[in-house]
């Protein structure tokens, strides 16, 4: 569902998805980013009114069931505007250490500003990343998080594999993101608020239909929940499992290093 699509000779280029479309895999990454720089300040705003809220009881959750303690050494990829990093912080406490990184500059530095706002110096650092080459050495962290961020790299192997190779033996990794929804008679009324709602609320409160657009495309691109936990498999990961959130709308995946 999410594979980059080889050339088939010297003169075709590879390519993999932008939402429903088939783009040059060297380009994706730009436009992916050019996304999330015009979504950047309104990001919140929208998850507010796409959700209804309820992305804030996920993450809330997601960080709950972490299993992370005082003095763990996080790394929160795709961190955008802070929320996760935020609950983590309050965890791992002043021994602790959370690394938000993001490949977005906007992203980041949004989430930066309104952590700042927030009081919240000390202990986090902020990294402006590719998640599929990480910056740091092996074995450097005790838990690495991402939410609503894997669906939007190039190539989540690669993403996967550099997860794995950052964790500390006994390290857990940490995937919240869009998934598939079980219950088929509520998928059409999750395709009419995924296409016609959201893109329209895009427009109303972002001014920007066509990005909303994408990450409603994003979703329906991204691996389902059996696929995803074969992925992390595949990376290396041991104990792989997920946990359904919303009757699938979103699902957590979890998988240790050993």
């Amino acid at each position: 569902m999410d594979e980059i699509k080889p050339s088939a000779s010297n003169t075709e280029v590879a390519t993999t998805h932008f939402g429903y479309r088939d783009v040059p895999v060297a380009q994706k990454q730009k436009l992916v980013g050019e996304v999330f720089t015009s979504v950047a300040r309104n990001y919140d705003r929208m998850n507010d009114a796409m959700s209804l809220g309820v992305h804030r009881l996920w993450k809330r959750y997601f960080v709950a069931t972490a299993g992370v303690r005082q003095g763990d050494g996080v790394l929160d990829l795709a961190g955008g505007t802070g929320d996760i990093a935020a609950l983590l912080h309050a965890r791992v406490g002043s021994k602790g250490r959370v690394v938000l990184g993001d490949i977005n500059a906007d992203m980041l530095g949004v989430g930066r500003d309104r952590l700042l706002d927030r009081g919240l110096v000390a202990g986090i650092d902020y990294v402006q990343c590719n998640a599929q080459a990480l910056p740091f050495p092996d074995r450097s962290f005790d838990l690495v998080t991402i939410a609503f961020g894997l669906r939007n790299v190039t190539d989540k192997p690669a993403a996967l594999r550099e997860m794995q190779r950052v964790l500390k033996i006994g390290g857990r990794a940490l995937v919240l993101e869009f998934s598939q929804v079980k219950a088929e008679w509520f998928r059409p009324i999750y395709d009419f608020h995924s296409f016609h709602v959201l893109p329209r609320l895009g427009k109303l409160l972002a001014r920007d239909a066509d990005s909303y657009q994408y990450l409603a495309e994003s979703i329906r691109k991204h691996p389902p929940q059996g696929e995803l936990k074969a992925m992390m498999e595949a990376a290396g990961f041991a104990r792989c499992s997920y946990r359904d959130l919303s009757a699938g709308i979103v699902a957590i995946h979890s998988g240790y290093r050993v």
